[in-house]
């Protein structure tokens, strides 16, 4: 009886002794699937393999229903699950995303493996974005930027484009995208971005500027020319990002456009000068894209030579009768009218009377 019990027995035929062909015999896991983060449209593989006695069938599901197989989804002979090209569809229902099991069955029965929570990578857009601001020369300047990605997304810096100097301990990165620069010299002014990165994509940060305020070096001196001659008004400045130079009349008066250039980042050259271009001129250093000016200003004054309208007519009178002549010259500053008589200069008396500045 026991030698017919154990040829019956699957036990007795897998082994020698009871109870240990059971045990081969039934299955068991040795790679179960795992959470995965997939990449869009790349290819994702998902474990499953099984021991016990063949033949064993492996199947799928997702989401509790049964994957259908295809050319881009497919069952390989040790039981991985290979879907070609991960998708992303605008329908819920038709995306790769979701829960994956598999079950392997052989003729004792069936085995049902943890479900598998796959997600798909992605890396949206940065929602804070680093703030420019205005950094003294010795302090700290503090940046943060945030953007949430699938699987997290590893933060670095750049500045000027190029990464960051890891080996300068003045530079801090911390958790959350923080970026702590100390001792801050004029040599960190520039552009600094966040950048993040995970299997998804690469993203970049808007430009951060670590701003200067804009100074006006060198203004607009006084000056004094005569007419037909240029004009050159100086006016140098600096800040970052580099300011916008432009030039206004105190007055308010159009400074105009003909035979005015603009020499190097800002100096205002005024060529053949004439006497309605005399003024007070200003000009203003200008943040980009901000209402924040400096502002300078010098005065031009033009001169022109005394240049005669009207000159004194010879006259003929009777004696004991009155004789007017007119002279009338203008010029800037104004002229001073002498009369001369014979040669001599002629000094006001009983009967010689001068008027309207000698005229």
């Amino acid at each position: 009886d026991l030698v017919s019990s154990r040829k019956a027995s699957p036990c007795a035929i897998f082994s020698g002794t009871m109870g240990c062909g059971c045990l081969a015999s039934e299955l068991s896991f040795l790679l179960e699937p795992s959470d995965v983060i997939a990449v869009r449209e790349r290819p994702l593989m998902l474990d499953c393999r099984v021991q016990g006695e063949e033949p064993i069938m492996v199947t799928w599901r997702k989401n509790g229903v049964p994957l259908p197989t295809s050319q881009r989804v497919q069952v390989l002979a040790n039981g991985t699950l290979v879907i070609q090209s991960f998708q992303k569809r605008k329908e819920g229902s038709d995306a790769d995303m979701g829960e994956y099991d598999c079950a392997a069955q052989n003729r004792y029965g069936m085995l049902v493996s943890r479900k598998a929570k796959v997600l798909l990578a992605s890396l949206p857009k940065f929602h804070t974005h680093p703030l420019s601001m205005t950094v003294d020369e010795g302090s700290v300047a503090r940046f943060q930027c945030q953007i949430n990605g699938v699987p997290e997304a590893k933060i670095t810096w750049e500045k000027d484009r190029v990464p960051l100097n890891n080996t300068d301990n003045r530079y801090t990165l911390l958790p959350m995208g923080i970026l702590q620069v100390t001792g801050v010299r004029q040599a960190d002014a520039g552009v600094f971005r966040c950048v993040a990165t995970n299997p998804a994509n690469t993203r970049y940060s808007g430009a951060l500027r670590t701003y200067k305020e804009p100074v006006i070096l060198s203004g607009p001196q006084n000056l004094t020319i005569t007419v037909h001659q240029t004009a050159i008004l100086e006016c140098i400045a600096t800040g970052n990002p580099r300011p916008i130079v432009s030039w206004s009349r105190l007055d308010g008066r159009s400074i105009g456009v003909e035979g005015i250039q603009v020499l190097g980042t800002g100096n205002l050259m005024i060529s053949d000068v004439s006497l309605q271009h005399s003024g007070v001129y200003v000009c203003a250093a200008n943040r980009p894209g901000t209402r924040m000016r400096r502002t300078a200003h010098g005065r031009l004054v033009v001169q022109a030579p005394p240049e005669f309208l009207q000159w004194p007519q010879s006259v003929s009178k009777p004696a004991g009768g009155s004789a007017v002549f007119t002279c009338v010259a203008q010029g800037v500053p104004e002229p001073h009218l002498i009369w001369l008589k014979n040669g001599k200069v002629l000094m006001p008396g009983h009967n010689v009377k001068l008027t309207n500045n000698n005229r």
